[in-house]
């Protein structure tokens, strides 16, 4: 009895040990065909505009990314497609800027490599020069030349895609914006 009560007491200890070690980084999915995958994927913090009227020149659109701890890759790109609402919104590409943190706590300023919009799909990709490391948040401000005539609810699919040659997007949620016609209701 007394070899047992040892052995449960050292195995107690040792598993307790282990888990309190710190966990190790999570290396990212590679799937059967060698495309990459993040292991836990960014998510969709927040999606905001500080206008909600319809017709405001020169808004911008923030999306709110977490990418966690877990990740296993960086995060390279992200796309943004409209998939609802009464017009197609523009993007002025050349004024979409990008840094890290929130809209209400601003940090460093982030490069873009690349900022493509397809007009067909109603896509819009940004490519960050230095892939975000996991456990990092980061905005991104797409610039309009206005924002919609018509009122109502516009949505945007995010996904987002880690940094190598070839990667597997993943989606992160749907950005929600509403806006509201004159005297701030909605048609």
């Amino acid at each position: 009895m007394k070899y047992v009560n040892r052995f449960f007491s050292t195995l107690f200890v040792v598993s307790t040990g282990l888990y309190l070690l710190p966990h190790s980084v999570v290396d990212a999915v590679t799937l059967s065909n060698g495309t990459i995958a993040f292991a836990e994927p960014p998510r969709l913090v927040s999606a905001s505009t500080p206008y909600r009227d319809t017709s405001i020149p020169n808004t911008t659109y923030y999306f709110t990314l977490e990418v966690p701890a877990t990740a296993g890759e960086p995060l390279q790109q992200v796309t943004f497609n409209q998939i609802q609402g009464a017009e197609d919104i523009e993007f002025n590409q050349k004024d979409t800027f990008a840094f890290e943190g929130t809209r209400n706590q601003e940090g460093s300023k982030l490069a873009l490599t690349t900022v493509k919009g397809n007009d067909k799909q109603q896509t819009i990709t940004v490519t960050f020069d230095t892939p975000i490391a996991p456990g990092k948040t980061v905005t991104i401000g797409l610039q309009t030349y206005e924002n919609p005539f018509n009122d109502g609810v516009y949505l945007f699919d995010v996904k987002a895609f880690p940094s190598g040659e070839k990667t597997a997007g993943q989606s992160l949620g749907i950005g929600r914006f509403q806006f509201y016609g004159p005297m701030g209701t909605e048609n």
